[in-house]
């Protein structure tokens, strides 16, 4: 249950990424700035974090050990995530982005086997429900962006959802409990780091300089879905890293940034209220969270002898 937790206080800071994101498109900020600023900003915290720890030395050493595995690693699990994010932050609102995202839930669970795990049948059965109240949701809205939005907008959203849980995974298989979450992200950062210097410098070139509210908004989604809301997640994956059905529950909590994000946007961009539609929907989404985490629970013995029995 504690693993539950924390993944669900990780996805009310992972919705900061959305909201803001869409927050500084609208006032006519570059997606490749909000994309490169964020880890750009999140290095120094970083490093600052693991360094108030007295655990640096074993994330240099790593990092020197294996800096092939993870710069590919680090590439997808972060730059293949958050690219793609901020692009389809430009083509659509906040809530359409983070509902698509939940299609991570399933791709989490399909992503067993490559770790010669099972797939968890009965918590993909609850993914699929969390994704009917994410498709409510969408319901509401699916009338009022147009198709190309929409292909642009979900598209580069399927793809992260993909290349997250996978570079995450990889990762945790990596350092193999040497490291723990905070020093884990920090690496991933530093590795990270050659291809947001790359994408800051065609930023430059193509947009020139960020504007200083896009500048201190990315510093913002850089503290509390980048170092808060990653750390703790990381953190809550750790937990359950054995355990493929215990793994898919806490990343299924991520749908709880659905409903974040909808109330984020109606509270700071003045969004419309959802209707009832929605709002059933998200019922649906915190039902689906609540059944993942029941069925994902280890069974007693007097359980398992009923199992059988039947």
């Amino acid at each position: 249950m504690r693993a539950i937790l924390l993944g669900l206080l990780a996805s009310f800071f992972f919705a900061f990424t959305f909201v803001l994101n869409r927050a500084m498109d609208l006032g006519g900020g570059s997606w490749v700035w909000s994309a490169s600023l964020r880890y750009l900003f999140m290095a120094p915290m970083m490093i600052a974090l693991v360094a108030v720890r007295s655990e640096l030395k074993p994330v240099w050493r790593a990092l020197r050990a294996q800096p092939g595995v993870w710069l590919g690693w680090s590439f997808v699990g972060f730059v293949l995530f958050y690219a793609p994010i901020t692009f389809a932050s430009a083509f659509g609102p906040g809530w359409l982005v983070a509902s698509t995202w939940q299609i991570t839930i399933v791709c989490g669970s399909l992503l067993a086997p490559l770790f010669r795990q099972r797939i968890p049948l009965a918590g993909l059965l609850m993914s699929c429900i969390i994704l009917i109240g994410v498709g409510l949701i969408q319901a509401e809205h699916a009338g009022s962006i147009t198709a190309s939005d929409a292909w642009q907008g979900i598209v580069p959203v399927v793809v992260a959802a993909f290349a997250y849980p996978l570079g995450n995974r990889k990762m945790m298989g990596v350092v193999a409990g040497r490291l723990d979450a905070y020093q884990r992200v920090l690496g991933m950062t530093l590795a990270s780091l050659p291809f947001w210097i790359l994408l800051a410098v065609y930023g430059l070139w193509a947009d020139g300089l960020p504007s200083l509210a896009q500048t201190g908004q990315s510093a913002l989604v850089a503290f509390t879905s980048g170092v808060l809301a990653t750390v703790i997640f990381f953190g809550a994956t750790d937990l359950v890293r054995r355990d493929p059905a215990k793994l898919a529950a806490v990343e299924a909590t991520q749908a709880g940034e659905v409903v974040f994000t909808v109330l984020g946007e109606m509270v700071l961009l003045s969004s419309a209220s959802p209707s009832l539609l929605s709002w059933i929907g998200m019922a649906v989404v915190m039902i689906g969270m609540v059944l993942h985490s029941y069925v994902s629970q280890p069974k007693t013995p007097k359980q398992t002898e009923k199992a059988s029995a039947a």
